[in-house]
């Protein structure tokens, strides 16, 4: 009976430790709060903490950016709800942002009709915003993460702006925009950078890429947006998430390519059901500090 009642109570002590071992990975928080603030004028972020660790101060913070080609989107829709909610879950804390919609009720959209100058400022409105973004964060007292574990994500026209912001600090086009933010990793759904040749070895920022490899509005190689002609006024190359990837992969630095083969841009959705692998990602290059080099094919779960 003793022996029964001492391997029971191993089983309880494994149990419990499995768990703390799976912060930031495994789903071990259950009561979750949301607080609005006002960031910058009428912009305005979504705060997710788990209630039991929303003192933690040794937690990264996701920056969430949402999508809807810089003319819709909504920080609080389902699908970054959900995701921010699952992460908070894990143990980060969470900022899901709203954004300067420069393309709001433009008759040229965002496509080929549309001036690539004009798509330029639009990527740096983004990127402004978020930058913003983080240093309320950073300097409001009331939120508790660690500022050298600052995570961007986000999805299509946000993964632009998350990903611009990580890596175009050196570009001629976003050095007016000041101080960059230290970035600990990134999460990309369906994103591009205006120019991989500013990623260097001092800004290989790691990153986990979710892309169709026939997406036809972002490329996932290195194409011309939306697959301008360059005859068009929207003409602007681009460098998808695979070319960054490579470009991560030459520079020594970790990241991890998941391939939708044969989809399309609607993986700027469908990458949000990817959060274990996410989490995953960033526990291993962030908490643990492991150097992650993969390339894997993925279906729609």
């Amino acid at each position: 009976m003793k022996r029964q009642i001492s391997i029971l109570f191993l089983f309880l002590v494994t149990g419990i430790l499995t768990q703390a071992q799976e912060q930031y990975v495994g789903q071990i928080y259950a009561d979750l709060v949301k607080s609005t603030h006002t960031y910058s004028d009428s912009l305005k972020l979504d705060f997710y903490t788990a209630k039991e660790n929303e003192k933690d101060a040794a937690r990264p913070l996701i920056v969430l950016v949402h999508g809807g080609g810089f003319s819709g989107g909504q920080r609080d829709n389902p699908l970054e709800v959900k995701f921010a909610q699952t992460m908070a879950a894990k143990g980060y804390a969470v900022a899901s942002i709203s954004y300067t919609l420069t393309r709001k009720g433009k008759a040229t959209g965002f496509g080929c009709a549309c001036p690539a100058s004009e798509k330029m400022e639009t990527f740096k409105q983004t990127t402004a915003d978020i930058l913003k973004a983080i240093s309320y964060l950073k300097n409001t007292t009331e939120f508790s993460f660690d500022t050298q574990k600052i995570i961007l994500a986000g999805s299509s026209a946000g993964a632009e702006g998350i990903l611009n912001t990580a890596y175009m600090a050196n570009h001629p086009e976003f050095k007016s925009l000041g101080d960059f933010a230290r970035i600990a990793a990134v999460v990309s759904l369906a994103g591009a950078v205006v120019d991989a040749r500013y990623i260097t070895k001092y800004n290989a920022v790691p990153g986990i890429f979710i892309h169709g490899d026939a997406d036809n509005l972002v490329p996932y190689n290195s194409q011309p947006h939306h697959f301008c002609s360059a005859e068009t006024p929207g003409f602007l190359p681009l460098d998808g998430d695979a070319f960054i990837a490579e470009r991560l992969k030459n520079l020594d630095a970790s990241y991890s390519l998941l391939t939708a083969e044969g989809g399309n841009h609607d993986w700027a959705n469908l990458g949000y059901a990817f959060t274990n692998e996410i989490a995953q990602f960033l526990n291993d290059v962030i908490i643990k500090g492991e150097k992650i080099q993969n390339t894997e094919v993925i279906t729609q779960k």
